[in-house]
């Protein structure tokens, strides 16, 4: 039968549904709707006033890569802006990756700046981004499988995604892309069926739109999630989203787990997501950033404030938990780094008003000083065989990454370009460095700052950008590869 007598037919059998297909008719509190990008079957929108619910219908191969096939029904607006909507598909079956989304678009173009919240057939969902026009789509894959409720908040340079299950109110549940709409942009839903021969129903009720800036009065709300991105790039997946600051995450030598700290303390959590567990470390109730594991995975370095005037002082202790045996008489001293053999920690020391990178045995001994340049050098950490120390350090004006050798010979620069780079961590086999970058009028490693995760491929100094993100300070500070050098561990921030 032909859809457009189906649309015609429900129209005069349902009163107060208003049926659009294919064109520009205003759509409920939406302005006007479209497909986008190439279709075969045209899309439609229907809102049923007195259930307050928008179906959509749409085909389209995808919206992915470089261009979206998908109905969107829209709305023009400036500044941030709110959207939210429960979402169902009221019929089983269908491709597993048809998409219904939530979504801010800078343009009606295929291939568009835009970011959405997206929630999958199969019930994944996901915050899915593109940043620049033409660029290729990335995603941040929630950990929440089909919930009830999604909001996507637009508010400066950054996309939110918050998800609710039944009766419950919608939490940060994804790290927050970064983009660039200028005003005005589009907001609106849409529909994808992910098969361009078919077409695919969604149902978006109590949906709520709103453009009302935060309340200068009120305190935004810090959130950290705790994620992972393949490596060399990729789509990035949720471990872990909560209120409040977690950092640094390790990565246990087995791959099964990571170790991160938040309020002093130490939690081990799946690799796959789960519940955090605390990791008991007796009387050391002031735990830093920096922390990491031995080579051998029994053992964890830890650098903590609970003693000498709160001054960071380095502690080991087995990586179950247990009580803490003191490494470093002198303080303040920060922990970066164990050698391949896991006789040896290197380490961050302020010693008469200078910060240079110190060793120290294990066990426990006198320190080896290794740098002596003017200003800041900081975050040192071996090669996987030993061959070198990399860390960065600013004596040259900018915060670059250099390396030397173990017995601090031969410094040499590793990167040198715009940006103030951060927390070198090279991968197990030797052959690429991650590392934190800030924009070049940053001093120090501050939180809560626009960052981008960079990567550089050692043989030929190729530099290649992971992840654009809110972070700074607690992001990477300590090693976070993954065992098998395929994926990274990293926090992430939003403030709401």
């Amino acid at each position: 039968m032909d859809q457009r007598y189906i649309l015609a037919l429900a129209c005069a059998v349902l009163p107060g549904v208003v049926w659009a297909q294919d064109g520009g008719a205003a759509v409920g509190v939406f302005e006007g709707h479209a497909d986008v990008g190439t279709v075969l079957h045209p899309g439609a929108a229907q809102y049923d006033a007195a259930r307050r619910s928008y179906t959509v219908s749409g085909s389209g191969e995808n919206m992915w890569f470089v261009s979206d096939a998908f109905q969107f029904v829209w709305k023009k607006v400036s500044g941030d802006v709110t959207i939210a909507a429960d979402i169902a598909f009221p019929s089983p079956g269908g491709n597993a990756h048809r998409k219904a989304v939530l979504m801010v678009r800078q343009s009606l173009d295929a291939d568009s700046v835009y970011a959405d919240v997206a929630r999958h057939g199969e019930g994944l969902t996901s915050i899915q981004f593109r940043e620049e026009k033409g660029g290729t789509t990335h995603e941040v894959q929630s950990n929440i499988s089909a919930p009830e409720r999604l909001r996507l908040v637009k508010q400066g340079n950054y996309a939110y995604m918050l998800l609710a299950g039944e009766g419950d109110e919608p939490r940060m549940a994804a790290g927050s892309p970064r983009i660039e709409l200028r005003d005005p942009y589009y907001v609106g839903i849409g529909v994808c069926a992910h098969d361009k021969d078919a077409m695919e129903q969604a149902v978006f009720t109590n949906l709520e739109l709103t453009s009302e800036a935060p309340k200068a009065s009120r305190q935004p709300v810090l959130s950290s999630t705790l994620e992972t991105i393949p490596v060399p790039g990729g789509d990035r997946r949720v471990v872990y989203a909560t209120e409040g600051r977690i950092e640094a995450p390790n990565w246990t030598r087995d791959g099964a787990a990571i170790v991160y700290n938040s309020q002093g303390h130490l939690y081990r959590i799946p690799a796959s997501g789960g519940r955090p567990e605390a990791i008991e470390t007796g009387p050391a109730t002031r735990i830093n950033n920096d922390h990491g594991i031995s080579p051998d995975g029994t053992m964890l370095a830890i650098s903590d404030q609970t003693q000498d005037n709160h001054q960071s002082i380095i502690y080991v202790l087995p990586l179950a938990g247990g009580t803490p045996r003191r490494v470093t008489a002198k303080a303040p001293s920060y922990f970066h780094g164990w050698s391949p053999d896991g006789k040896t920690l290197a380490f961050c020391g302020q010693r008469d008003g200078e910060f240079d990178i110190y060793t120290i045995p294990a066990e426990g001994g006198e320190e080896t000083r290794l740098t002596t340049a003017p200003g800041l050098d900081d975050g040192p950490e071996y090669s996987p065989g030993g061959e070198y120390i990399y860390f960065n350090s600013e004596r040259t004006g900018t915060m670059q990454i250099w390396r030397m050798k173990p017995d601090g010979t031969d410094q040499k620069q590793v990167t040198n370009d715009e940006y103030n780079n951060w927390f070198a961590h090279p991968s197990p086999d030797g052959k690429q460095l991650v590392f934190l970058s800030y924009e070049k009028d940053v001093k120090g490693h501050p939180e809560n700052k626009d960052v981008m995760l960079r990567l550089i491929t050692l043989a030929d100094g190729k530099i290649t950008v992971l992840a654009r993100l809110f972070g700074g300070q607690g992001t990477i500070n300590t090693p976070s590869w993954s065992p098998d050098g395929r994926r990274l561990a990293f926090v992430s921030y939003q403030l709401q």
